[in-house]
């Protein structure tokens, strides 16, 4: 299987940031959790332009967390893993089991509670994360079940992001999102002419972003639809797509998913923290990340594959596939971020959810190592080849 230069480079930077988000993840609770705890929240909460801190990097930085996203989306679609349909079909199967059941589950546990908004918290997966973990086993790794993953993750962060526009909107200002969705036009417009040029682009993507914060759809999404009109040409090194790409993959990497993580984990543990992992909520989060996403990344890949409707690589097995459902339950930035549009004003349920986020993820990565450690040394280990 061909490697692009732009996967390989994607797949080295998502490995280095796993191991960053871990590290601040760590300085994070433990500040937050110490005698500097009322300074080091007072950093987040810190006023600018009547907004916090965190406020600037969640509906701000991470804008550009999304555009990313949207880019690499735009070339796995163009020319990428899901530029074919019967390649495409499994991981968008896939992502689709592994969104809906950790969503059914939390339901189960929730429906017709206060906390009933928060089912999109288990069906998010965090890139940097998964692949964090996935790459600590080397070269033992066969391409393909990267790429699998890799798309996956790429196609449930799109689902996150439809859950996100769709369900976390409050109030909608139809003339905002208009001019929002004018200005896009207008960039499809330069899109089509061929202009070639960065500026007119980042000046109308800044414009979308600023009315789509003032439209109530959430201003990430400003990002994502950005991508969409960025020329994106043959994906070649020549064109716009490819150098932005390439630009913002180690500023989203090492700086803005870092930032995010410091400011958005810095969860104080209470006396009664462990009180709150009996809560309805806690449960429903827990249980769709660490069962549900395997199950449904396994069981719809199965059925739909013994449909005749995709087919499994020949370089992977079910129990591979099993191992990738398990890391896909790694939902850590993305199920932050939907916990703090999901419970808006509601401290506590944030509080807990952001424990039962990081101990779900957690055991869910944990398990998926484990278990592809097992596979893959079964499979490819050197006592098992023949000379």
């Amino acid at each position: 299987m061909k490697v692009t230069r732009l996967f390989a480079e994607f797949f080295e930077s998502e490995k280095a940031s796993g191991i960053v988000l871990i590290l601040c993840t760590i300085i994070s609770l433990v500040m937050a959790n110490s005698v500097m705890q009322e300074s080091y929240e007072h950093i987040w909460h810190y006023q600018i332009g009547h907004h916090s801190v965190v406020h600037w990097i969640n509906d701000g930085l991470m804008t550009i967390f999304f555009l990313l996203i949207g880019l690499e989306l735009e070339r796995e679609v163009y020319i990428g893993e899901l530029s074919k349909l019967k390649n495409a079909l499994l991981p968008i199967i896939a992502a689709v089991g592994g969104m809906l059941v950790p969503a059914g589950i939390y339901m189960i546990f929730n429906y017709g509670t206060v906390t009933q908004a928060g089912a999109g918290i288990p069906m998010a997966t965090d890139i940097a994360f998964a692949l964090g973990v996935l790459s600590l086993l080397g070269n033992r790794v066969p391409l393909s079940l990267k790429v699998f993953l890799t798309a996956l993750a790429v196609i449930d962060d799109l689902g996150a992001i439809l859950v996100i526009a769709i369900f976390y909107t409050d109030h909608l200002s139809l003339l905002n999102l208009g001019i929002a969705l004018g200005i896009m036009g207008i960039l499809f417009v330069f899109n089509r002419m061929k202009v070639n040029n960065w500026l007119p682009y980042i000046i109308g993507g800044f414009g979308m972003w600023y009315f789509m914060l003032n439209s109530g759809v959430h201003a990430t999404i400003a990002g994502v639809l950005l991508a969409f009109v960025i020329p994106f040409g043959d994906g070649s090194e020549k064109t716009i797509s490819y150098n932005m790409q390439h630009f913002l993959h180690k500023p989203v990497a090492f700086i803005i998913l870092p930032l995010f993580a410091l400011a958005n984990t810095a969860v104080v543990f209470g006396n009664d923290w462990v009180e709150g992992l009996t809560h309805q909520n806690s449960i429903g989060i827990f249980l769709g990340l660490v069962l549900g996403k395997p199950v449904g990344v396994f069981l719809f890949s199965f059925v739909f594959v013994m449909l005749g409707v995709c087919k499994l690589p020949k370089e992977l097995n079910w129990k591979q596939i099993l191992a990738i459902g398990c890391l896909a339950g790694i939902g850590f930035t993305m199920s932050i971020f939907i916990t703090l549009l999901a419970f808006k004003n509601q401290a506590e349920a944030i509080t807990v959810s952001k424990i039962a986020i990081l101990i779900a993820s957690l055991t869910a990565g944990f398990i998926g190592y484990l278990f592809l450690r097992i596979t893959l040394r079964a499979k490819q280990s050197p006592g098992n080849k023949k000379d």
